[in-house]
């Protein structure tokens, strides 16, 4: 394997994130009925995807939606890791209702 087949490539896992909103959030307003759904599917297909890629990672991801309503939200993450083999990718995506921040960790096996 060579060493794009082994790395995390953040543009690749950013990719895999936004098409992922894009497919089950899309255009939908906030529903709170529906929040907890689109988040456990959101997580799901991106690990999912993530996996199809064949890379030696562990993943760890991580869901946020927040309806529009003008409340603050600040989210920060640590990582101790090794830099040159780990990696991470924080994607913000929103709508006119809605914002979702999902977050993918990997770690190199």
């Amino acid at each position: 394997m060579s060493g794009e087949d082994t790395s995390f490539v953040i543009d690749e896992v950013s990719n895999i994130i936004k098409d992922t909103i894009e497919r089950i959030i899309g255009g939908n307003s906030y529903q709170h009925n529906k929040v907890n759904r689109w988040t456990a599917d959101i997580v799901d297909h991106v690990l999912t995807e993530l996996t199809k890629l064949g890379k030696p990672f562990k993943y760890i991801v991580q869901a946020v939606i927040m309806q529009k309503n003008g409340a603050g939200l600040h989210t920060a993450s640590s990582c101790y890791w090794d830099n040159t083999t780990d990696g991470s990718c924080t994607v913000r995506w929103e709508n006119k209702h809605l914002y979702a921040i999902v977050s993918v960790f990997g770690l190199s096996i």
